[in-house]
Order: C-alpha cells, then structure tokens, then sequence
C-alpha cells in the first residue's frame, strides 16, 4: 500500500502514525496538493491528502475511512479503537475533537495563507478561532478528568488523533492556541511524539522513514 501526501498535514500524519502502530506495512509517497497538483492528480483525479492505495490499486480518501480499512486489515491482532461501548464512546467524542481542532486550524491558514489580506474576513477569522479554542479547551479537561495513554501499546486512535492535532496547531498557529493554557495537552503531546511511530513520520516535508 501506498500513502499518498505530506506529513505536514495532520490528516496525512495521523494516518501514518496509526498505520505503523496497527503494522499495517505501507510506502509513503510525500507529494502535496498544492505545489505538485498535477502528479497528485494522476493518483487521485480528487487530489485529496491523504490518499491511500491499495494493493488492488484501488484509491481511499479521507483519514477517518482510510483508518476504518486500516482497522479491518489489522483485526484481530490489533485495534486502536476500545472494545466496550462507555470507553468507545469517549475515544470518539475526543476524536471529534481533535478532528475539529485540525479542520478549524487548517481554516485559519489558508484564510491568512491563501486569501490576499485585503480580502480576509476578519468576523470569519474570529469565529473559527473561537471554534478552534473551544475544542481545545474541551480536549483539555477531558485530559484533566482521565488521562489518555501514551505508549506504543497502549495509545489508542483518540490519543494518536489529540496528539497529532496538537502538533500541528503548535507549529502552525503557535500564537492562536497558547500552549502554557493548556498543560495537560503540552504533556500528553510531547509523551506521544517521543514515540518511535511518531517519530519516523514526523509533521513536515520529509519522508515516513520506518523504524528500525
């Protein structure tokens, strides 16, 4: 299988993360939607990152429905989502949102990043910031009230998605989100990001390099 995108989407990286603590094998393929549209386009005439192809060649988009094909390759030996209904139930309300911290931050970057500034809608900026603040304030108190693991056997899609997202935000909109408001995150992320699966496919331009 091929993974297809950059490691400086957060999309693309919780991917990449959770395929290697799931040992699903995969190739990594760091082209960007942006500056090398027309190759990504002859992959996937949708150019959306990240895009996984499989060994059919058959193209999947979008993280969430790649993770859920990642899952049923690994099942039985392994999952990252928890098996009672109660610690499901949590695992998913912390994903969405952590899920939609990154979408809220990637909307903060391309307003600043792609729209001239003259044209940048200011009402709109606040209002995503606040969307953004707010899941991380939530994400913090659940933190709060019960820690997520962060070990590579025990770390489990909500702590991959928190920690991935964190990241992110950090390196790109440190001055939105301040990292001394939210303690609990900043330890969990940096717990997570010690992590070898983390580490071999770390948030940029590079390459996933696998372990060992």
């Amino acid at each position: 299988m091929q993974l297809i995108g950059m490691l400086d989407s957060p999309y693309v990286r919780r991917v990449a993360v959770s395929l290697q603590l799931l040992d699903v094998p995969f190739e990594h393929c760091s082209i960007s939607v942006f500056s090398t549209f027309e190759q990504f386009r002859q992959i996937n005439p949708v150019v959306k990152a990240p895009s996984l192809v499989c060994d059919d060649d058959t193209v999947l988009m979008d993280s969430t429905l790649i993770l859920e094909y990642a899952e049923s390759l690994a099942s039985p030996r392994r999952s990252l989502m928890p098996a009672t209904i109660g610690e499901r139930q949590r695992a998913l309300r912390i994903i969405g949102l952590a899920l939609a911290a990154c979408e809220k931050s990637v909307q903060i970057i391309y307003e600043r990043n792609l729209r001239p500034a003259e044209k940048q809608h200011e009402p709109w900026l606040s209002r995503v910031t606040g969307q953004l603040l707010a899941a991380y304030e939530a994400l913090e108190l659940e933190l709060l009230r019960a820690p997520l693991a962060a070990e590579s056997d025990s770390i489990n899609q909500a702590g991959v998605t928190t920690a991935v997202a964190w990241h992110f935000t950090q390196a790109m909109l440190p001055e939105v989100v301040i990292a001394s408001a939210f303690p609990a995150l900043q330890q969990f992320s940096a717990a997570a990001e010690a992590l070898p699966e983390f580490s071999a496919a770390p948030h940029g331009a590079g390459i996933y390099q696998p372990i060992g």
